[in-house]
């Protein structure tokens, strides 16, 4: 345990919020980043399937490996755990989630500690890196890291293979540089577009379904050809994936679709075009999920405000549980009726 830990344990209702992962996750970050243990019930109470899947085993699991935490409940189903951490170990760490359970959620679960470590680490895992549960990889390489690299963090990001859902069997490599000095962090203004594109990632499907979904985009949004792209991947099983990327002068923003069997492509087109054009009509920099993710490293760092669009439940859940293991203050200020401030307090 480390020197600061606390033995009586931060209690958490797994059911708080919009009571899903999300709340274990967080828990599992800043207990190994406080060295307070914690107990939550109730785990997912608010799913369909209730208790740790797959995906949350692994998070709870990779979180214990690399700071040597004490857990019980780590098994599938599991309505409790109770993590008493250790601290945290630079290293080589390799975790295999063994279905098409989100990499990207596993790496955010270890991410904020090992920032904090007392040297590198290189973090690779198999699973899923295009999960409609969860942030694609392309959103943490080129929306949440460059963020993060402003509070003066140095992560990158590699897709040593695509794995889509079901079939899973993607990895990505994490190499991660310990933060020697947080930086403060302000994001009120996106500034103007400076590129506009829009891709397909399609994996052991015709072809014919990209070139329909581009040319959707391209019909609602006026795009040029030279913007369009389709990214043939080699995975397990098949895939496709459509996202638009809209950069600005400030920030970068994406926008994702997934294709389903009873779902025409043009419809799954039409939806992220939809996304992108809300996001444009609010005006405010921060979306909708990045918003979530700049609330955890904001709150174990710096400090810093951003302006985004209503805050969701699933924003304001993660600010709940922030606050039950630091002593930061969450503050968000109707700005107008499409744009709300968000103000972290170290």
């Amino acid at each position: 345990m480390n020197d600061h830990a606390t033995t009586t344990p931060v209690e958490i209702p797994g059911s708080v919020g919009e009571g899903g992962g999300q709340v274990l996750r967080t828990s599992l970050a800043l207990a190994i980043q406080t060295g307070k243990a914690f107990h939550i019930t109730n785990i997912r109470a608010k799913r369909k399937t209730r208790g740790l899947r797959a995906q949350h085993l692994a998070c709870v699991r990779a979180a214990a490996e690399i700071c040597g935490a004490t857990v019980t409940g780590d098994e599938i189903g599991s309505g409790e755990v109770t993590f008493v951490p250790g601290p945290v170990q630079a290293g080589e760490y390799s975790f295999d989630i063994g279905t098409a359970g989100s990499t990207t959620l596993v790496l955010q679960t270890v991410l904020p500690p090992l920032l904090g470590a007392d040297g590198p680490s290189t973090v690779t895992i198999t699973g899923g890196t295009h999960n409609p549960m969860a942030p694609p990889i392309e959103f943490l390489g080129h929306a949440f890291l460059p963020e993060l690299k402003k509070m003066g963090a140095e992560v990158t990001l590699t897709v040593e293979r695509a794995g889509f859902y079901p079939a899973g069997g993607g990895c990505i490599k994490a190499e991660i540089s310990p933060v020697s000095a947080w930086e403060s962090y302000e994001l009120l203004d996106g500034g103007e577009t400076v590129g506009l594109s829009a891709s397909v990632t399609l994996s052991k499907l015709p072809e014919h379904i990209a070139e329909r979904e581009l040319e959707t985009i391209q019909q609602k949004l006026g795009m040029e050809d030279e913007a369009m792209h389709i990214v043939l991947a080699d995975s397990d099983g098949p895939g496709n994936v459509v996202q638009i990327t809209a950069e600005r002068e400030h920030v970068t923003e994406l926008f994702t679709g997934f294709g389903a069997k009873t779902v025409p492509a043009e419809k799954v087109a039409k939806g992220v075009a939809r996304d992108y054009q809300n996001y444009r009509r609010n005006t405010a920099p921060v979306g909708e999920y990045l918003a979530d993710q700049l609330l955890l490293p904001l709150a174990i760092g710096a400090g810093g405000r951003f302006r985004t669009s209503k805050p969701s439940q699933h924003t304001r859940t993660n600010a709940q549980v922030i606050q039950q293991f630091l002593p930061t203050k969450i503050h968000e200020n109707k700005v107008d009726d499409f744009i709300w401030e968000v103000h972290v307090e170290p």
